[in-house]
Parts: C-alpha cells; sequence; structure tokens
C-alpha cells in the first residue's frame, strides 16, 4: 500500500488488468528499413549514411524528408497537472505520457515520444524543450500546470519554427467548440445568441473562453469562474492570464460565485473539477447545454444535469457525448506535418473544429453532438482542414504540394 499526494491510498496489484496492460511500458522503437544483408547495415548506418547526413548539414529542410523528424512530436511534460492527479511529478506522469503518443500513433499515424522532465522550472523547460527541438517535427506540451503553462508555450512558439501546441489548452477547446455548435444546431440556436458559464479559469478554462469566442460566441455574454468567484475586471486579486480573460468577457461585471454567474444562462461548461450544486443548474434557461468535463467525477452528473439541460456531454467514456481531446490533436498535428507548418494559427484551430463537428453534422442527436472517439476517420479530416488552412494563411515551410 501506498499513500499519495493527496493522502489517499492506492495499492499496487499486478495481476489487475490495468497493471496488466502496462506492464514493460505501452511503446518501443521498431525499425522501417530491413537489416539482412552487409548491404543493408551499410546503407542504414556506415558508410550510406554519411551521404545523408552530408546533404542535410547542406540543406536542413532535407531532415524532414529523409529522418524521422517529419512524423514525429515530443510529447513534453512536468507532471504538475497530471490528469485529475495533479502534480504527481516526471515519473508518475509517464503512463500518461506514454498513453498520449500511442494515441498519437492509432489515430493519426504521428509518431511521438513521451519526454518527462524533471524540473519545475520555466526557464529550464524552455531551454530543455529549444535544445532537443531540431528532433523533432512538433512539440505536444502536455499537463503542465497553469499560469506556468501559457508562459511556456508562448516562449517556445517564439523561440522555434515548428508547430508547438498545449493540448490541456487548446485539444479541449477545439472540440469543446465542436460540439457546442452542433448542440446549438439541434437547439437551433445561434452560437451568438448563448450566455456561457465556464466553471475553471485554468489552462483549458482560459483556452476554451477564448476560442468559443472566436468561433462566434458573444465575449460578453462569457462569464469565466475561478475558486473566487466570476472574472471581471472590477476584481483586484487576478493573475495575468486572468486580466486577459476580464477584458474579453462579463461585460456586466456580474458579480459573486456560480449561482449568480448561471441565472439566465444558456451553457455551462465545468472544467474545474469541484462539484456544482443542483440548486445552482436551476437558475438557468431552459432548455440548455451542460458539458461537465472534469475526469473521473463530472461537476454535474448525467442524471442530474439532464433534470436542467437539453443536451449534456461529459469527458467519460461510459456516458454519450464524450468530449475528448483524442478527436483534435493527433488530425491538428497530422495536419500541420504535413503541410510542414512551422505553427498552429488560430485558424488551423478553428478549422479542426468544423472539421469536427461536420463529421456528425448529417446525424445529430441528442446523445451524438460530436463523433465517436474511437472513429477512425475524424483524424485524417481534421488533419486535411488544418493542412489546408496553413497552406491558405502561409504559415508552411518551403513550398508543400
Amino acid at each position: 500500500m501506498k499513500r499519495t499526494l493527496e493522502g489517499t491510498v492506492t495499492s499496487f496489484d499486478p495481476a489487475d488488468p490495468i497493471f496488466a496492460m502496462h506492464k514493460g511500458g505501452k511503446l518501443a522503437v521498431h525499425s522501417t528499413v530491413p537489416l539482412a544483408t552487409r548491404e543493408d547495415l551499410s546503407m542504414a548506418y556506415t558508410p550510406g549514411v554519411a551521404r545523408v547526413c552530408e546533404a542535410i548539414a547542406a540543406d536542413e529542410s532535407l531532415v524532414h524528408d529523409y529522418t524521422w523528424v517529419g512524423s514525429t512530436v515530443a510529447v513534453v511534460t512536468d507532471g504538475t497537472a497530471v490528469l485529475g492527479l495533479g502534480d504527481i511529478g516526471p515519473r508518475g506522469a509517464m503512463p500518461v505520457m506514454e498513453g498520449k503518443a500511442v494515441l498519437f500513433k492509432q489515430f493519426g499515424n504521428v509518431d511521438a515520444v513521451p519526454i518527462c522532465l524533471d524540473t519545475k522550472d520555466p526557464d529550464a523547460i524552455v531551454a530543455a524543450v529549444t535544445a532537443m527541438a531540431p528532433s523533432f517535427g512538433g512539440i505536444n506540451l502536455e499537463d503542465i500546470s497553469a499560469p506556468r503553462c501559457f508562459d511556456i508555450e508562448r516562449r517556445l512558439i517564439e523561440a522555434l519554427d515548428i508547430p508547438v501546441f498545449h493540448d490541456d489548452q487548446h485539444g479541449t477547446a477545439i472540440v469543446v467548440l465542436a460540439a457546442l455548435r452542433n448542440a446549438s444546431t439541434l437547439l437551433r440556436r445561434d452560437l451568438g445568441d448563448l450566455r456561457v458559464v465556464i466553471s475553471g479559469a485554468g489552462a483549458s478554462g482560459t483556452a476554451v473562453a477564448k476560442m468559443l469566442i472566436a468561433g462566434g460566441v458573444d465575449g460578453a455574454e462569457v462569464i469565466v469562474l475561478d475558486s473566487r468567484g466570476t472574472i471581471h475586471s472590477g476584481r483586484g486579486d487576478l493573475n495575468e492570464a486572468k486580466r486577459g480573460l476580464a477584458e474579453i468577457t462579463n461585460e456586466k461585471r456580474t458579480d459573486g460565485g456560480i449561482h449568480e454567474a448561471l441565472k439566465g444562462a444558456d451553457v455551462l461548461i465545468g472544467l474545474s473539477g469541484g462539484t456544482i450544486p443542483e440548486d445552482a443548474l436551476a437558475g438557468m434557461n431552459a432548455g440548455g447545454v451542460i458539458f461537465a468535463l472534469a475526469n473521473p467525477t463530472p461537476e454535474v452528473l448525467p442524471s442530474i444535469a439532464h433534470r436542467h439541460a437539453a443536451l449534456v456531454a461529459t469527458g467519460r467514456s461510459d456516458f454519450p457525448n464524450q468530449i475528448n481531446n483524442v478527436l483534435a490533436f493527433p488530425g491538428v498535428f497530422r495536419g500541420a506535418l504535413d503541410a510542414r507548418a512551422t505553427r498552429i494559427t488560430e485558424g488551423m484551430k478553428l478549422a479542426a473544429a468544423e472539421a469536427i463537428a461536420g463529421t456528425v453534422a448529417g446525424d445529430l442527436k441528442p446523445d451524438a453532438i460530436v463523433p465517436s472517439a474511437l472513429d477512425p476517420s475524424v483524424a485524417s479530416v481534421v488533419a486535411h482542414a488544418v493542412a489546408e488552412t496553413a497552406r491558405r494563411e502561409g504559415v508552411c515551410r518551403g513550398s508543400v504540394t
């Protein structure tokens, strides 16, 4: 038996099928070329490899075609915000990072390498990722706590000429926008007419607010809450990220907690991990939307949410309408790599959301406003939309067809 950082007790049981699945890790390296003869060896390694090395040294763009760089990303974490477990450190984070890499390969045919850094210092993280960047075609930041994650991502985007994408922010935001687009279609409502409450002002809550506004929701009608209540321009205790939110949301400066925020709301998006009381939901407008996305325990259980909303989604696979980042990140990176994009733009994220929404647009149902997380067609549709947008916006390296 071991005691976790949060003080609860967990047990290690090698007979548990979950532990059995993870035994030895979930990843391995396999060669893509034959090594059956001396000729094979001489071409794959010395002396033949020297010709490729010299060519790349003379023209570094060739690295994308003649090494794995063009199809490989680093999945980088410091282990400070892992799932709902919190700061469990780089070693505790490794099973999640391996899992992320497996999803990259399964759904986007993107090779991914988990990198768990033993530092919480933003300067050290930026330096480490910058130093290893020549080995990869993109950087997927994962499970780094807010507000540090905003600064780390911004600095890496500025420093590198490959896509940098913090999935906890943007993957979540892309899928939430896709789901809300389809929900509003089912309800015959316009995004711009919805009053939206977001419970949680961390990485995902901040990104969702910005993405919804970029996607057509009226920022004046968006209210974001942190642990101290609604965020508005009158509060003097906001960090830089929250001050930025206050500038684009809650124009009426609604004050108070979740009860006050939900009065007259059409949409509730839970990204906090806390429990939202049912009497607060009673203040919502009838026929609305509740996305309770905390895992493993939603802020509002579906059985309760359905009493107060017409459409309900969670982050869990055992309930309908799972809002799962796997619908976004494999296709986003596949498209960015295919286009040889130097960054991932807001337009590319919006295109990804539109593509995800469109995959079920012809067969929308209250319990199917997003495609299944296991739908193998989603990543290719997203990749095509992202790549086309990258080319249209002119963020591609060189001339790519």
